[in-house]
């Protein structure tokens, strides 16, 4: 996977926005304002720092030798990941998939990403509809006797 690909695929995540907090160099990629990834423009082969769970973290580690622990990052948490370096793209793609997850699933309810078309999971609204209204007395017109 080449850079644009990879930034094509990160921009392509509900809410995701790119940002250059680290100066012009570095692309970041948040949702909610919470970093999911990050990569360096000027690096020889080029790497990005994906979100990863521990033990997902070290079996990736040992699978590949392209995945590192994070540079400039918790290495418990983060892993660096050379994306021109033979790892299939379906395996890329997971990760990028993964440590969008574990970030969107971190933040509090009232931040997360709703489903494509701005609209509540159909669970979410049958609770909702099943729900009684405050004041909902207030609303009925007076019985006529």
């Amino acid at each position: 996977m080449d850079l644009a690909k990879f930034r094509e695929y990160c921009l392509s995540k509900a809410n995701a926005a790119e940002s250059t907090p680290f100066g012009p160099d570095v692309l970041v990629f948040k949702v909610s304002g919470k970093i999911f990834a990050l990569t360096s423009l000027d690096e020889v082969p080029a790497t990005a720092n994906l979100k990863c769970d521990p033990d997902l973290a070290l079996e990736l580690r040992d699978r590949y030798e392209q995945v590192t622990p994070g540079y400039h990052m918790n290495k418990k948490h983060w892993n660096t990941v050379e994306i021109e370096s033979g790892i299939p793209e379906i395996e890329l793609w997971k990760m990028i998939d993964h440590s969008y997850e574990l970030v969107v699933n971190s933040l509090p309810k009232s931040k997360r990403v709703r489903n494509k078309g701005g609209s509540a999971s159909p669970k979410t609204m049958l609770i909702k509809a099943a729900k009684p209204r405050k004041n909902s007395d207030a609303l009925r017109r007076p019985r006529s006797t």
